[in-house]
């Protein structure tokens, strides 16, 4: 059947709008996933990107996608975020998160967090119910309840296989201390699996505004109340409707310190590149050649998206209104 001249237009002029999420980016392997695994990890991501999708398609705001579809992937086990938080030196679980409206460049964070079941709902409600931008830990949990949020039992993160990686951890720390008599070193030689795992999600509306957020579980093994990138806006979460909206996972210490979300905007405001040439340029050659690894995704206010990493893999998935489905977890894919 023809489409009417009417539809034609209207379909022509109608404002683009798309979602990207990730739910980490390090050594992922293809040889590590049964075909059930793999099977799996794709349909959530599907499901993530979907959730988020659906809330555009019927006009909502890019804040609220980003929010439903970070909500997918922190109550699934398969992530770093959530219910699949890794845990800490300790044997618990501390998360932090961090959103941000690309429109006014208005955000919330909420840092080493252990009692939240969605910490990117509590970064949202700093964000539109304080004064703030980053609060931590008792004082976030303090907001929290204020703010009639229910407290979870730190347990309800528990996963078997994020305590074996925790054990497996310890015992490389404790081999490497032994030999290289350095904690700092010994840290530097640990594979990069432990150090990196987020969720994120970047969203365009039909308002042609965009927007993003971060959720992590942050380091396996980590102590102290070591904070990652993921809260921290302009390294883990960034957005400006002038620019771009970026979410990033990888070493978090490194993406704070070459204030990576942030660098990738102002390269498209200010430099006039774009998405795809600012990130390329910042994962690949600002961040590999001192050892930083990881990616981010990132959108701008036409639609268009970019998901450059230099890791084995990372997983990722966008969907638009020009564009179906795409899921992907390996470099090839």
């Amino acid at each position: 059947m023809m489409m009417s001249s009417t539809a034609a237009l209207a379909q022509a002029t109608e404002r683009p709008f798309a979602i990207a999420i990730h739910g980490g980016a390090g050594t992922i392997k293809k040889e590590k996933f049964t075909p059930e695994r793999e099977k799996a990890y794709r349909a959530k991501l599907a499901e993530a990107v979907e959730a988020g999708y659906s809330v555009l398609d019927k006009g909502g705001a890019s804040l609220d996608a980003v929010t439903a579809a970070i909500n997918v992937l922190e109550n699934s086990p398969f992530f770093n975020a959530g219910k699949g938080a890794v845990y800490t030196h300790n044997e618990t679980h501390e998360m932090d998160a961090s959103i941000m409206d690309g429109k006014n460049r208005q955000a919330g964070a909420v840092a080493g967090v252990k009692h939240i079941e969605n910490p990117i709902d509590l970064a949202r409600l700093v964000m539109e119910e304080s004064v703030h931008v980053m609060l931590s830990g008792d004082g976030a949990e303090e907001f929290a309840t204020q703010q009639g949020v229910a407290l979870v039992d730190n347990t309800i993160f528990d996963t078997e296989g994020r305590y074996k990686s925790l054990l497996r951890a310890k015992a490389k720390m404790k081999k490497s201390e032994d030999e290289l008599k350095d904690y700092q070193a010994a840290h530097q030689a640990l594979a990069t699996e432990y150090k990196v795992g987020t969720v994120g999600a970047v969203a365009l509306d039909k308002m042609g505004n965009i927007a993003a957020g971060t959720s992590t579980g942050g380091m396996t093994n980590k102590r102290f109340g070591r904070i990652g990138d993921s809260p921290v806006i302009g390294a883990g979460t960034f957005a400006e409707n002038e620019s771009c909206a970026v979410s990033a996972t990888g070493h978090g210490e490194y993406f704070i310190r070459y204030n990576v979300a942030a660098d990738i905007c102002a390269r498209v405001k200010y430099q006039g590149k774009s998405i795809e040439q600012a990130g390329n340029e910042v994962i690949h050659d600002v961040l590999m050649p001192v050892g930083g690894t990881g990616g981010v995704i990132i959108i701008d206010t036409k639609g268009n998206i970019s998901l450059p990493f230099n890791t084995k893999g990372m997983y990722r998935a966008t969907k638009s209104n020009g564009s179906p489905t795409y899921v992907g977890i390996f470099k090839d894919d």
